[in-house]
């Protein structure tokens, strides 16, 4: 196991990609804010595979414009010592540490990111400019490292979605994978921030990934149907203060009236237990939104 090279400077990062750069290599990055637990390491593995011998860049950086409120900021978990560990076992070659004034020189940049309507719902609707943010230090990442392929996490799932969407747009010529979200043995999703709950709040969050799953196990019968299902299994949880429970097509779109059977779509949640936000979602394969559990009962 060796460590990865620790760089802070966009100079030392230009100097650490320089040889694969003329070897022809591919390059990958796993950007991050730090605090980086099993979900991460899964991202370095899958940056890995698809860049084989290229270089795999993890970027670890805590990025002040996506955040909202200054206390949500300064409590955000900063680790970088565990990180370069999470890093160096999992055969990142380069860790990108920079601090915000190298990200952005002059304060706050004039020119931003405009991540449009999908950035004003979901998560959009309780944290106006987040994707802001989100787009326009991911868009700095992809000038700065140039990667052939990055990688994200689809617990962020609409972070994914919109990335695409700017890739996209803005002709920006990366792969962009979204790796499968990792897994409490109980369910609960992986997040950095789940090291603020408590062991009792840390109970109740499995409540999420239930009501997911109980949306799934329904979804044969559609829409409506799921999400009821899933309703269900929300009230009978404690502690959870839900933002928002929503079913969408996989570009997080609405879906139309009439669904035809084998749709793929989305389930989406969002939740406050104790003072802990948490996001999940799952994708689901919806079926006839006519028939329910109890019609299916009674026609047999």
């Amino acid at each position: 196991m060796s460590a990865p090279v620790l760089v802070r400077t966009r100079s030392e990062l230009a100097e650490q990609l320089a040889p694969a750069r003329r070897d022809g290599l591919r390059v990958g990055l796993v950007p991050t804010m730090g605090a980086l637990h099993e979900g991460h390491a899964s991202l370095v593995r899958v940056a890995r595979e698809h860049v084989g011998g290229g270089p795999v860049v993890v970027s670890v950086f805590v990025n002040p414009l996506q955040f909202g409120e200054a206390a949500d900021l300064e409590t955000y978990p900063r680790t970088l010592e565990a990180d370069l560990e999470v890093c160096a076992r999992e055969g990142a070659d380069v860790v990108f540490a920079p601090t915000v004034d190298e990200v952005y020189p002059g304060g706050e940049p004039e020119v931003t990111v405009e991540p449009g309507p999908l950035a004003e719902v979901l998560e959009g609707r309780t944290r106006p400019g987040h994707y802001r943010g989100v787009l326009t230090v991911v868009a700095k990442l992809f000038g700065l490292v140039r990667p052939d392929v990055a990688v994200f996490g689809e617990k962020d799932y609409q972070q994914l979605v919109l990335i695409r969407r700017m890739v996209a747009d803005l002709c920006q010529g990366v792969e962009v994978v979204g790796a499968e979200t990792r897994r409490e043995p109980d369910g609960l999703a992986m997040s950095s921030r789940n090291v603020h709950l408590d062991p009792e709040q840390r109970e109740q969050a499995v409540a999420l990934s239930r009501t997911l799953l109980a949306a799934v196990e329904a979804s044969g019968y559609g829409a409506e149907v799921a999400l009821d299902a899933a309703r269900g299994e929300l009230r009978a949880a404690e502690g959870v203060d839900l933002d928002y429970l929503e079913i969408t097509d996989p570009s997080l779109s609405a879906l139309p009236d009439d669904v035809p059977a084998g749709t793929d779509a989305r389930v989406l949640i969002a939740a406050r237990v104790g003072s802990t936000r948490l996001i999940d979602n799952l994708p689901l394969v919806l079926g006839r939104p006519a028939t329910s559990p109890d019609q299916r009962h009674h026609q047999e």
